[in-house]
């Protein structure tokens, strides 16, 4: 974790860098690091691991989010970030289609964007393709795989029959969409195991535990 965010945190420094004025290469850098909600345990992590980083580089990290993983409370708190002009913003965007324009304004307002852990449609920056490449990288876990590894462990504790369903978040997030994605490649192959459809929980552990009990009635 701490690898990866000097990684990206030095990408953003260089990024910057290639754009200032030569008497401004000695200032301290400012990057602003967006999480998808400030409560999760994740989040608190990687606070950590970007602070690590920006203490070995002499950074300062500007640590701002919404308490929920939701479009509508993560744009303002973007909005007051770009207002405060940081040299680069560090966010794991809530939404793949929803972050795209709020996101194009730090871009359009000269700041380097580095998207974490999710992404903005389809992921794929810098190819001079789609609305949303304009972000310079793109850094996270392979999360199609993630859902293949998940599927085959699952099919093996099941012993390749039965009936298993996904308990996802929310359509639109880059993560769970491709974890799910990645997980109904890998059932395909398993022909004696039947995917129930997708529950989508809203991140509500009650809602998911309900969602549970009615799958477990009807199956």
């Amino acid at each position: 974790m701490r690898k990866i965010f000097a990684a990206f945190a030095a990408l953003a420094i260089s990024a910057s860098a290639l754009t200032a004025p030569a008497h401004a290469q000695d200032k301290k850098y400012t990057i602003a690091l967006i999480p998808g909600l400030t409560t999760d345990g994740f989040y608190i992590t990687m606070r950590k691991g970007a602070q690590a980083a920006a203490d070995a580089l002499g950074v300062n990290l500007v640590f701002q989010g919404a308490p929920e993983f939701n479009p509508v409370t993560q744009v303002p708190v973007l909005d007051a970030v770009i207002a405060k002009k940081p040299d680069a913003i560090l966010i794991a965007p809530t939404d793949k289609a929803q972050l795209v324009e709020p996101l194009r304004k730090a871009n359009d307002a000269g700041i380097p964007v580095i998207t974490v852990d999710t992404f903005i449609g389809t992921g794929s920056y810098q190819t001079g393709a789609g609305d949303a490449d304009f972000p310079l990288s793109y850094i996270a876990s392979d999360n199609v795989l993630g859902g293949e590894i998940a599927a085959r462990a699952l099919a093996k504790a099941v012993g390749d029959k039965g009936k298993v369903y996904v308990s996802n978040v929310k359509p639109g997030i880059s993560t769970t969409d491709q974890r799910e994605q990645g997980f109904k490649q890998e059932m395909a192959k398993h022909p004696g195991i039947t995917v129930l459809e997708t529950q989508f929980n809203d991140n509500d552990a009650n809602k998911a535990a309900s969602q549970l009990q009615a799958v477990f009635a009807r199956n």
